[in-house]
């Protein structure tokens, strides 16, 4: 399969390269292919002749998306459009990523395709917008939701603490849940879904329920960290943008594409990073 990517030097755009090898993959960072700019768009669509256009660009600064929500849309909701809208033009498929923060956390259970959603800040808003925008558009789309990515590069979570793992002691936050996922288990997970033609929404994430201090734990347990773990709240750090304080994800759409239980993402993105730092 011939695969159009865009994003091609965020954290999960770099994941897909490494996991969907077996495809032409033709991955365009957003200096060779800005998706807000239709006219760029429609060229590079129609030029390259993809089977499938899958998107991974995306505005991913919850917080600075409050202070700039002409960006965060840009990215997040008028590049979806444009890439729908061209993709239709030539009667091609989309894979549209987009975020558990979609949902206002309220539920206290996790969250499947069919609830509502309902973000509660502008991050959250500029992706719903996005995914309407795709399903409007190109009925032959995939819209994936996923949460708490992760790997053994660019910029996330995981890799902040394991720069404060020699510490004696680190904070993480112990009453905001969601589902950590492991982008190579979610590259894994795509590239199934990509071959089914069975268009739609899903919610593609690791199995299970954590909290931030339940992911530092594990992730410490597994690189042998001496730091100590504490359990605080999340008033402990202030944030411009609210966070859904629950936000897991499940799926009553695609069990039989299920990822590994957010655990054993956590092994697997520790020997990862050992490998990476020796």
């Amino acid at each position: 399969m011939k695969i159009l990517l865009t994003g091609a030097e965020g954290q999960l755009g770099r994941a897909l390269q490494a996991g969907l090898n077996k495809h032409t993959l033709i991955a365009l960072p957003r200096a060779e292919l800005d998706i807000s700019d239709l006219t760029c768009v429609r060229a590079v669509i129609f030029r390259e002749q993809p089977s499938l256009v899958l998107n991974a660009a995306a505005y991913t600064d919850v917080d600075g998306a409050e202070k700039d929500a002409a960006a965060a849309y840009a990215a997040n909701a008028v590049g979806p459009r444009n890439l729908a809208l061209a993709t239709a033009e030539l009667d091609l498929p989309i894979l549209h990523v987009s975020s558990d923060y979609v949902f206002d956390g309220r539920a206290q259970r996790p969250y499947h395709e069919f609830d509502a959603p309902v973000p509660v800040s502008v991050y959250g808003k500029s992706k719903l917008a996005g995914e309407d925008s795709v399903r409007v558009m190109n009925p032959r789309h995939y819209i994936v939701r996923t949460a708490w990515l992760y790997s053994a590069w660019g910029h996330n979570f995981a890799l902040r603490m394991c720069t404060q793992k020699d510490r004696d002691e680190v904070r993480a936050v112990n009453d905001q849940f969601g589902s950590p996922t492991y982008a190579p288990h979610l590259v894994s997970a795509l590239e199934t879904l990509l071959r089914s033609e069975a268009f739609g929404t899903y919610h593609l994430a690791g199995s299970g329920t954590a909290s931030w201090f339940d992911l530092t734990r594990a992730l410490y347990q597994a690189l042998g960290a001496r730091a100590r773990v504490c359990a605080v709240p999340s008033s402990t750090f202030p944030h411009a943008a609210p966070r859904p304080i629950f936000s897991a994800l499940t799926t009553l759409q695609s069990p039989r594409i299920l990822l590994p239980p957010w655990e054993e993402g956590v092994q697997a993105f520790a020997q990862a990073f050992a490998v990476g730092n020796t």
